[in-house]
């Protein structure tokens, strides 16, 4: 009988014995469940400490791997990521001539030109080493910060229902008195919408001996294949236009506020429509979406004494304080982004209004057997994610017309 077992049989007996009237006997048996308690204690304990001393056993085994592999410790990106999960079985079924496709488990986390060094010959019997730059041409890699802006959330299942609030609220709190009946506060008629996941996905190739630098491989999917997905999930978020595999973005979404700029200065324009999110929808505006052309022509304005209203480039207004970068508009959040076509703006309040739902996160694959890799020698290395996107305050979203 197990220590479980025979506190449970103490406790019985001490029922049976109080039930006859025997108090000191059921005291007895009360200080055998006491006792047995403080073993089962230790019990736990002591099997708690074994399996931290094999959990600390096994991580340090595993970083003493990854070590050997020059890999830093924890997946800090995605690149890591599936360098550590799946890099060794491809370079040994690549090393082996065999066909493989294999799968890294999907990154729920939070960019270095490779090159590689080869013996190509000899000056006076001394080795000459060449460094062969494998660097693609890269496009300028702006910041991509609007899903910052917008509520995020998860999902199990395919799509997203939820309700559209249109109108302004109806009811209101009150006193009430004891007993009497509370009035109802509620939004009239919410509208119910449907928003299913929309699947972002492509791909890259390297070769056989591109795969033998470990470095370069998580260079390139956490620089380029993971750079250029960002890229096309803000302009799905921003412009999709919700037909067949598209995002319905925040600018095609039925009932956002519209506005334009008119004879108002482009910074006027903007406070205007902080105060068009405030009595449209009830929310406070957060964020202020701008091209970075836009955003130039409101940076370098300056006043009367040929000061630049949002600093200079050494110090601030008329020297005080510090130089900052992208200062903020009235105060909001502001993402500069070519995402946004140069004259539109967008002012809001994402956080509250719209939501970007992700399933899983970020899928990473690789394979030789896709078209011809297989007698090339290569790689086809792909990711994909699965968004959808909710706008449940269309109010509270502003397109601006600068």
């Amino acid at each position: 009988m197990n220590l479980k077992e025979q506190r449970a049989a103490a406790l019985k007996a001490a029922e049976e014995l109080l039930g006859k009237g025997d108090v000191e006997g059921a005291e007895a048996k009360m200080a055998e469940v006491e006792d047995l308690n403080a073993k089962i204690a230790r019990a736990a304990k002591g099997s708690d400490l074994l399996k931290q001393i094999a959990d600390l056993t096994d991580a340090d085994q595993k970083n003493a791997d990854r070590r050997e592999d020059g890999l830093q410790e924890g997946a800090a990106t995605l690149g890591d990521h599936f360098a550590k999960s799946v890099l060794d079985t491809v370079r040994a079924k690549a090393s082996a001539g065999e066909k493989y496709s294999i799968a890294a488990p999907e990154w729920n986390g939070p960019a270095k030109a490779a090159s590689d060094t080869q013996v190509t010959g000899t000056v006076y019997n001394t080795p000459v080493l060449t460094e062969f730059d494998r660097t693609l041409i890269r496009a300028v890699r702006p910041e991509l910060v609007l899903t910052d802006l917008l509520g995020s959330g998860t999902i199990s299942g395919t799509a997203i229902s939820y309700f559209i609030e249109t109108g302004p609220m109806q009811g209101a709190f009150t006193t009430v008195a004891e007993g009497a009946a509370k009035p109802q506060v509620h939004f009239p008629d919410p509208t119910t919408a449907l928003d299913s996941l929309k699947k972002i996905a492509g791909f890259i190739k390297f070769t056989d001996e591109m795969l033998e630098d470990l470095g370069f491989v998580v260079s390139e999917i956490n620089t380029r294949l993971l750079y250029e997905l960002a890229k096309f999930e803000e302009q799905q978020l921003i412009y999709g236009d919700g037909t067949g595999t598209n995002v319905l973005g925040l600018l095609n979404r039925s009932g956002i506020q519209v506005a334009t700029r008119g004879s108002d200065t482009v910074a006027d324009a903007i406070f205007k429509q902080i105060t068009a999110v405030s009595t449209g929808s009830g929310l406070t505006a957060d964020g202020l979406v701008m091209h970075p052309l836009d955003y130039q022509s409101l940076r370098l304005q300056k006043d009367v004494n040929d000061q630049y209203m949002g600093g200079g480039f050494f110090q601030g207004q008329y020297g005080n304080g510090g130089v900052m970068v992208n200062p903020p508009v009235w105060g909001l959040r502001t993402v500069v982004t070519p995402s946004v076509a140069q004259g539109t703006a967008i002012v809001g309040a994402f956080n509250q209004s719209a939501t970007v739902y992700r399933k899983g996160g970020i899928r990473v694959e690789s394979t030789n057997t896709h078209s011809d890799d297989f007698t090339n020698n290569k790689v086809t290395t792909r990711a994909e994610e699965r968004i959808a996107l909710a706008v449940r305050r269309p109010a509270g979203i502003v397109k601006l017309t600068l």
